[in-house]
């Protein structure tokens, strides 16, 4: 038996359907020049039912944080907090949104879309982007290195800043400023992307005056300054410049994304913790067409952390980010106090994990007792005692070792996925194009990078972020490597890099069974492979050119280089042009490298 009821609510319309006793809520928005926050927020509230669909016609709506429903929120790397968030989905059975072509445009510090213990999430055919972008970017016309200042041309168009007082504030919407620059980094001016041997900065200017001509002169002393020409971005105050992801999932579980694009964000893109199965297909990160800006999300484009399942990426478009376009990894806590035999207390480690919902009851996680770095003891949790934000209590099924101590890590087993990218455009981001922290099947194929930083990076690491863990089954095959690894620091296009404190071995094996196979790499110069502590790694039939003409910024550096590994193959890869040296391997490292000599 069917029954519709139609409500009309302002320019929207509330569409409640029933069959076989399962409601659906349909909400029907039209495009308006007035503030959406309210309608939206008003037609969530009319319903009860654990089935929804958001149907928006196409055009731009607009959405304003002053009725926006506020809640705490923690967000892993990003920061704690009250948050206004937009759409706040709780509860449901299952969340379909079609925006068939819709454009969202917010304003202020808003959490755009926060999908809690929900699950069948469908979301398709919608853009977002902010009126106000929280970025500072000027164009560097004058340095002067010995007196320590340089003079720059502010970008106004959508850009918002202020000169008050001999600071420059920054983006100044709804009673919010920066008191920094903060975060900085030099851009290519015609081509958008981070300046050859650029570093992070943070920038702190002890005087910013206006001059005659319009400019402004910046007195600050750099150790590097950026050159003349460049767009200078910044993005303020390192503690409060991560407000929220663009897309926000928590415990939820079958979620498909599709045609779906962030043209800003005042945090992350994507983030999804402890949810199971991930497809995103022709999603995206980048700048609007004919935008005046260089920076897309302040964060990653997408960061999957202790999810399980399959996480797959298909067709996608990540660009222009202040981040990683992919970071997929696990998380380390450290045992505080070993309470009795099956009892312990935990930290986390690092102030953007606090509060993250770490394990639940019937997780199974490791033991990694120090200084021994392989994933040990198997146990299982049984409850879940939360003190606060930085401490929890685990009590498992079986007796603890009675050797465990503080300081020791605990791995969660069970919220791990297998990941799948491919056919996806990763550049002109800061950072890495992908970051990948599993133990289970990850396949990387014909995709396109390009990244200022390592290309695909591997880095379990014990202290400051805290992210796990190994890899165990890699392939990384078919990809078109571009224009890598122009940062100011040295990197790889593929650079396995453990980074253990000090109480953990550090020559142990590590990461294991990676293939790098079949990749076209058109490179400035530099490392193609750099990887420490590897147990088994193939890198066979690449071909490699040095077809850029751009500097080398570390001349001297191998094509590749291993270290404390076992069991490395190469074998058919070509390099067209000049390098200095092929093939740079430890006493260890070369007790079992088979090299058919093929660069050399």
């Amino acid at each position: 038996m069917n029954k519709n009821l139609i409500i009309a609510v302002s320019c929207f319309v509330i569409a409640l359907s029933m069959f076989n006793a399962n409601a659906t809520t349909v909400i029907r928005l039209s495009p308006s020049a007035d503030d959406m926050t309210p309608v939206l927020v008003k037609a969530l509230q009319g319903t009860t039912d654990k089935d929804i669909k958001i149907i928006f016609e196409k055009g731009e709506y607009r959405f304003l944080a002053d009725y926006a429903m506020e809640r705490y929120t923690t967000v892993t790397n990003h920061d704690n907090g009250l948050k206004k968030v937009i759409f706040a989905l709780d509860g449901y059975n299952s969340v379909e949104i079609e925006g068939n072509g819709a454009n969202f445009i917010f304003h202020g510090r808003v959490a755009p879309f926060q999908v809690f213990n929900s699950q069948n999430i469908t979301i398709k055919n919608l853009s977002i982007d902010w009126d106000i972008p929280f970025t500072f970017l000027a164009e560097i016309m004058a340095v002067n290195e010995k007196e320590g200042w340089r003079d720059v041309k502010p970008r106004n168009g959508s850009h918002q800043w202020a000169l008050k007082n001999g600071k420059i504030t920054f983006p100044n919407v709804d009673g919010f400023t920066f008191t920094e620059l903060g975060s900085s980094l030099p851009w290519e001016a015609d081509i958008k992307r981070v300046s050859l041997g650029a570093i992070d900065l943070k920038s702190r200017p002890t005087h910013v005056e206006k001059l005659d001509n319009g400019l402004l002169r910046i007195y600050e002393k750099l150790d590097s300054y950026p050159p003349v020409g460049s767009l200078f971005s910044s993005k303020g105050d390192r503690n409060v410049h991560r407000y929220a992801p663009a897309f926000h999932m928590k415990n939820a579980k079958n979620v498909e994304m599709s045609n779906v694009v962030v043209h800003h964000a005042l945090g992350m893109g994507f983030l999804f913790e402890r949810t199971e199965d991930i497809a995103l297909r022709k999603v995206g990160v980048y700048l609007s067409e004919g935008s005046d800006r260089v920076i897309s999300t302040i964060a990653d484009a997408t960061h999957f952390a202790n999810c399980k399942g399959h996480v797959l990426i298909e067709d996608s478009r990540f660009e222009n980010m202040l981040d990683d376009g992919t970071n997929l990894r696990g998380t380390y806590v450290m045992v505080d106090e070993v309470i009795n035999d099956k009892t312990l207390r935990f930290k986390f480690g690092h102030f953007e994990q606090l509060g993250y919902e770490f394990a639940a009851p019937g997780d199974e996680v490791w033991l990694i007792q120090q200084p021994n770095t392989e994933r040990q003891q198997v146990n299982i949790i049984s409850k879940v005692n939360v003190i606060n934000e930085e401490y929890s209590e685990l009590t498992f099924e079986q007796t603890l070792p009675k050797n465990l101590q503080k300081g020791d890590l605990i791995e969660n087993k069970t919220w791990y996925p297998s990941f799948t990218m491919r056919g996806t455009t990763i550049k002109n981001n800061r950072a890495r194009n992908v970051v990948i922290k599993t133990p289970l099947k990850t396949v990387i194929e014909d995709n396109y990078f390009s990244s200022m930083m390592a290309s695909i990076l591997f880095r379990g690491e014990s202290y400051f972020w805290f992210e796990a863990g190994a890899v165990g089954d890699v392939l990384i095959q078919n990809n078109h490597f571009e224009y890598n690894s122009y940062y100011g620091g040295e990197q790889a296009v593929l650079y396995i890099t453990p980074r253990l404190g000090k109480v953990f071995n550090q020559k142990q094996l590590y990461d294991q069974n990676i293939r790098f196979i079949n990749n076209k790499i058109d490179t400035h110069g530099g490392r193609i492979v750099w990887a420490d502590r590897v147990d088994g790694i193939v890198v066979e039939n690449n071909s490699i050119e040095r077809s850029i003409h751009r500097a080398q910024l570390f001349p001297d550096a191998p094509v590749f280089e291993f270290k404390n590994s076992q069991n490395v193959t190469l074998k058919n890869n070509r390099y067209i042009g000049d390098y200095n040296v092929a093939v740079v391997v430890d006493k260890t490292s070369g007790e079992t490298l088979k090299d058919d000599g093929s660069i050399k």
